[in-house]
């Protein structure tokens, strides 16, 4: 009896034997401040920028800043569930957006989540928000159009898959007209467009949409916005949503646009984040990295290399000016930055020359190498047929008499600038365009009155689609423009001009 007494005795104590303790080290901190959709967090040494953190209320966050003794972090929900001494846990993830192919054709926020009133697509991953854009040797030079469908632009400044050309100009002169139509023009050309809207007006927004769907653009686009009256976080972080889910098909070998409209209100949005995340304020009270913010950006836009796939992503960033000034703060660093821009001038806009672009201080610094041959022939000239109208104009306003040939050159000019006007979503194919500008450099609007150009142009266009179709596929694609393109031209040219008039 005492035997198995004992034995109970012994196996009781060693159920109570302490067992090695192994302690588990988390590195977690507790919120100091909290505001304004930011919070202060003191006790996360390791954490690094962009990083994840998971608050207590299930809140989560990105860190934006690192201090001595506080991390600031950007909250990704409303401040209101989170306190002071909340705890705070690393997630060791950057931050990234869910993405599956299913995307396009839709409309969603920039933290995913659907906004057209169709369900959820199931992502397949995530794309981290900020990546290391492609390097010298995996891009290869720009040389393939990215036709806009707008006559100015393709003829005098035109753009190529891969580039990044600024659309720059003040408020309401038609900066996102030339972007929409731009992406109208991609129908059928195999390009997916990206639309993102930072801080739009909500019937800015349901105005853009309703476009695409009814032209059949949202069937190749996607749509990422955020409104005027969110939270800077969304606002801060759109332009990357649309750059990672861009740069993720141009990786797959797919032709991508972009268009960021617009980049002052992202850079506003900064400049909010940083000062309440009390970053010092440099010029014009923008954190000294200002810069960096769009460059990182609009530097993921290529054209990569064939052996890469050859895909491409081309950016049309919109910034918008005050009173016509270019040398403003973000206006400069957006123009050091990209590669050419195309400004679009009110006083233009409102003499009814639409679009409203400004030739002497447009430019694209890539030039005749994203240009078909037959445009690179028929748009030569044109640009000079531009200064020189505008210089004479001016000089014609001080009431000098002119000769016959300065007469003539005006009258050429003012055709020419009639000719170049187009409505709003109304792209033309570059066949038809080389078409009509060919024409013009043949002379065919000399004897035209200047009130009737726009109406020859369409008359010309019609018959040319009726009786010569394949003439204007000829003048897209042909390696040089012959003799025998500017004989159709001309042939066309004088059948409507015997029964059009002057």
């Amino acid at each position: 009896m005492p035997e198995i007494l004992d034995e109970i005795i012994n196996t009781w104590q060693a159920s109570f034997e302490a067992k090695p303790f192994i302690p588990v080290i988390e590195n977690a901190g507790s919120v100091s401040e909290v505001g304004d959709g930011v919070a202060l967090v003191r006790g996360l040494s390791d954490a690094f920028i962009s990083e994840v953190l998971s608050f207590e209320g299930g809140i989560e966050g990105f860190v934006l800043s690192l201090a001595p003794d506080y991390v600031g972090v950007v909250l990704l929900g409303e401040d209101k569930y989170v306190r002071e001494g909340d705890r705070v846990s690393r997630t060791g993830r950057l931050l990234s957006i869910p993405y599956t192919q299913n995307l396009i054709g839709r409309v969603i926020d920039p933290l995913g989540n659907p906004i057209d009133g169709k369900p959820a697509p199931k992502s397949i991953k995530f794309l981290p928000l900020e990546t290391k854009a492609p390097s010298v040797i995996e891009r290869e030079p720009v040389h393939q159009p990215m036709q806009t469908g707008i006559k100015t632009i393709d003829a005098l400044f035109p753009i190529g898959r891969g580039q990044r050309e600024l659309i720059i100009g003040d408020r309401q002169t038609g900066k996102t007209a030339i972007a929409i139509d731009t992406i109208l023009n991609q129908k059928d050309e195999n390009v997916i467009c990206i639309y993102v809207g930072i801080a739009q007006k909500s019937s800015t927004m349901a105005g853009i949409v309703k476009t695409l769907r009814d032209y059949g653009a949202l069937d190749y686009t996607l749509v990422v916005t955020t409104l005027a009256d969110q939270s800077p976080a969304t606002r801060y972080i759109a332009p990357y949503v649309g750059c990672a889910i861009g740069e993720e098909l141009m990786r797959s070998g797919k032709h991508v646009l972009i268009i960021y409209d617009d980049l002052s209100k992202h850079a506003d949005a900064y400049r909010e984040l940083a000062l309440l995340l009390r970053r010092p304020p440099g010029r014009e009270a923008y954190p000294g990295d200002i810069f960096y913010l769009h460059s990182r950006l609009l530097e993921r836009a290529a054209k990569l290399h064939k052996d890469l796939g050859g895909g491409s992503m081309t950016a049309l960033p919109i910034i918008e000016t005050q009173a016509g000034d270019v040398s403003q703060y973000i206006p400069t660093n957006l123009i050091s930055i990209t590669d050419g821009q195309i400004y679009l001038e009110k006083e233009l806009f409102h003499e009814g020359i639409r679009p409203a672009v400004n030739v002497g201080l447009s430019v694209s610094r890539v030039g005749g190498n994203a240009q078909i041959p037959t445009m690179k022939k028929v748009g030569g000239s044109l640009k000079l047929d531009l200064s020189q109208y505008n210089d004479l104009k001016a000089f014609a306003q001080f009431g000098a008499e002119l000769d016959p040939v300065t007469q003539k050159k005006l009258q050429r000019g003012e055709k020419l600038v009639e000719l170049l006007k187009q409505p709003q979503y109304s792209p033309m194919h570059v066949g038809q365009q080389v078409f009509i500008l060919g024409a013009y450099s043949l002379g065919a609007l000399d004897d035209i009155r200047k009130d009737r150009v726009q109406e020859f142009e369409r008359i010309l266009v019609e018959e040319a689609k009726r009786f010569r179709p394949d003439l204007l596929k000829e003048l897209s694609m042909a390696p040089k423009l012959t003799d025998a393109h500017k004989e159709g031209i001309s042939k066309l040219v004088q059948s409507v001009s015997s029964t059009f008039g002057s």
